[in-house]
């Protein structure tokens, strides 16, 4: 069964064009915003310390659909799923709902990485105890 989570956002003005319609790519600012709420109800971070190591999740896929638009001060149903989750990687879908009617979704790739000196990343396999907490 995919893992879900879901939380509720409003479209603010600073979000949105001349139009009132939220700009596209805000749409990354919320898929960003409902994983690390994600992460949080599950007692972790994007990035944290995990057996003597810095993991962090760099994207190395996103995408975005857009079936209608988003509003100044529309109320949002965000819904992210995990769709597949590696050895060393996670799958996530967000749906952007109003009402019921889907209006966007996005996907995203992470890649579980070790954060070296210099700011270097190294793709590892996701910790037994993180991967316990993603799949709760």
């Amino acid at each position: 069964m995919p893992v879900e989570f879901s939380m509720t956002r409003r479209v603010t003005f600073a979000e949105t064009d001349v139009a009132g319609v939220m700009h596209f790519s805000n749409y990354y600012r919320w898929m960003e915003e409902v994983e690390h709420a994600f992460f949080r109800s599950r007692g972790m971070s994007v990035i944290q310390d995990v057996d003597g190591a810095t993991i962090s999740w760099p994207r190395v896929m996103t995408s975005c659909e857009y079936f209608g638009p988003l509003r100044f001060e529309d109320e949002i149903d965000l819904a992210m799923t995990i769709t597949d989750l590696t050895d060393k990687s996670m799958t996530y879908e967000v749906l952007f709902s109003k009402a019921g009617q889907r209006l966007a979704r996005g996907r995203t790739r992470a890649v579980c990485c070790e954060l070296l000196p210099g700011g270097v990343f190294r793709s590892v396999a996701i910790p037994a105890s993180v991967r316990a907490k993603l799949t709760a």
